[in-house]
């Protein structure tokens, strides 16, 4: 029988969403009242993690945009910061991930959610790559000025539709992001956008914080034919410890790590072992029970062992799959 504490001490699993406190908030080193902090990585056995730099949905103007972007920044150099003692180590590429769970350090990834902080200078893109960004959402909750989201925003004076999908300043973008090997993700978007992003992108798309609409009918989650857009793009849907995109109208006490594997199970047999991943969305309203820290990570291995999973299966869903994708956009990187 599988012993699945030690198979999940020996996996390198990549937690694809993790927000930060900001501007104010405990020091990540220690033992906290946060979801994520280091020591809780730490103590579950999470070996690396995409920390995100959030901005929120404001209006679209030039003021606004630059705004964002100086808070991105600034979140950016608190992500770093993380790296300066000897318990993780930032990240810029796969291998440096790789290498740092080899050396027992954890790994942080830079990223940063809503092209808002980019508005409409696609300058900005080249100076996240130089912080070492490693994936950009397009939106998050209201649309911007490169793309439609999932959930328009009304109190912003958001139509339905702004752009029916990506703007023509949506795709250049994109085609920025590839030239600099930076991810597209397509969580937190209009299907019109997740669907033209996923055709246009020379390099996979990931979704980092989503889930399957055929089991729960959220609009932030992917229906069986953005799931099959993802894969033919060769992407990855990271699954993720949200009980609404799980069990919409569950009690949220009620949703548990056996309904995140059953939203695994269900993107697996639909679109492939090689196109699932797993994230939290920790500290930015994700946490079921059974997986409510970054400290019980452990059983969400457990899980996928008693539903069958070898040991192989679990390092690509636990992180294999999210890093094929990240050396693809590096590989296209000029």
């Amino acid at each position: 029988m599988t012993d699945a504490a030690a198979l999940h001490a020996r996996t390198l699993t990549l937690d694809s969403h993790i927000d930060i406190p900001w501007p104010d908030g405990p020091d990540p080193f220690t033992d906290s009242t946060r979801c994520v902090d280091l020591p809780k990585m730490r103590r579950g056995g999470l070996g690396a993690g995409c920390f995100v730099a959030y901005v929120p949905q404001g209006p679209r103007t030039d003021a606004a945009t630059a705004a964002s972007f100086d808070r991105a920044l600034a979140m950016l150099q608190a992500i770093h910061a993380m790296g300066a003692g000897s318990l993780a180590r930032v990240t810029v590429s796969a291998d440096e991930v790789e290498a740092a769970h080899r050396a027992g350090a954890i790994a942080v990834i830079p990223v940063v959610e809503n092209a808002q902080a980019i508005g409409a200078d696609l300058s900005r893109i080249a100076v996240f790559a130089g912080r070492g960004v490693r994936y950009v959402t397009l939106t998050h909750n209201g649309h911007n000025a490169l793309a439609d989201a999932a959930i328009p925003r009304a109190e912003l004076g958001d139509p339905q539709a702004l752009h029916g999908g990506l703007s023509a300043l949506g795709r250049q973008a994109i085609r920025e992001m590839n030239r600099l090997g930076i991810m597209v993700d397509v969580s937190h978007t209009a299907k019109a956008t997740m669907m033209q992003a996923a055709a246009w992108s020379r390099s996979p798309v990931v979704a980092s914080h989503s889930c399957a609409r055929a089991l729960s009918d959220h609009p932030r989650n992917l229906d069986d034919e953005q799931l099959d857009a993802l894969r033919d793009a060769g992407g990855v849907i990271q699954i993720t410890a949200m009980p609404a995109f799980l069990r919409r109208g569950a009690p949220e006490a009620e949703v548990t790590v056996a309904d995140l594997v059953t939203h695994i199970d269900y993107a697996v047999r639909r679109i492939g072992l090689d196109h699932v991943g797993i994230s939290s969305d920790f500290d930015g309203g994700g946490g079921i029970t059974g997986w409510r820290s970054a400290a019980e990570s452990g059983n969400v291995t457990a899980e996928l062992v008693a539903r069958g999973y070898d040991e192989g299966a679990i390092a690509a869903l636990w992180g294999g799959n999210f890093l094929r994708v990240m050396r693809a956009a590096e590989r296209l990187a000029e």
